[in-house]
């Protein structure tokens, strides 16, 4: 599915939106920024009020954080699409992740969205959104 957004969106970097609260999320953009020495990739947390607008314009539900979103040359990709998409921009092996991208698009989202509906039970979540380090901050959205 494409979502379209008439406002510009397009970004020198590319911004991964995350649930803030979630321990999965936040260890996975963790992860990212480990794996990204060449700090392509920019981090907002959904609930943050850029996140909100960028859910709000490309008319994404505001109130349900189980999509992991991409938001790459003014264009949104949720889901595994968009975490595929991460892990081809990443240094090492998990690039190869990519591969996996030939696999229907509804059975990996029918896979992503039982950990996404699961994933406070299996992961926990924390009271308040992850904060990035002093170091960190710079590659963050507020």
């Amino acid at each position: 599915m494409q979502y379209i957004c008439m406002m510009d969106f397009k970004t020198e970097h590319p911004v991964i939106l995350f649930d803030g609260i979630c321990n999965l999320c936040s260890s996975s953009v963790q992860f990212v920024i480990k794996h990204d020495p060449k700090h392509i990739f920019r981090f907002a947390s959904l609930q943050s009020d850029y996140g909100k607008e960028i859910l709000q314009c490309f008319n994404l539900p505001a109130d349900n954080f189980n999509s992991f979103i991409l938001l790459k040359n003014g264009n949104i990709y949720t889901k595994s699409t968009a975490a595929l998409m991460v892990a081809k921009d990443l240094k090492g092996a998990v690039k190869f992740l990519y591969a996996l991208i030939i696999i229907p698009p509804f059975i990996r989202d029918f896979v992503y969205s039982i950990i996404a509906k699961n994933r406070y039970q299996w992961f926990g979540k924390k009271e308040a959104c992850w904060v990035p380090t002093v170091q960190l901050k710079k590659l963050f959205i507020e």
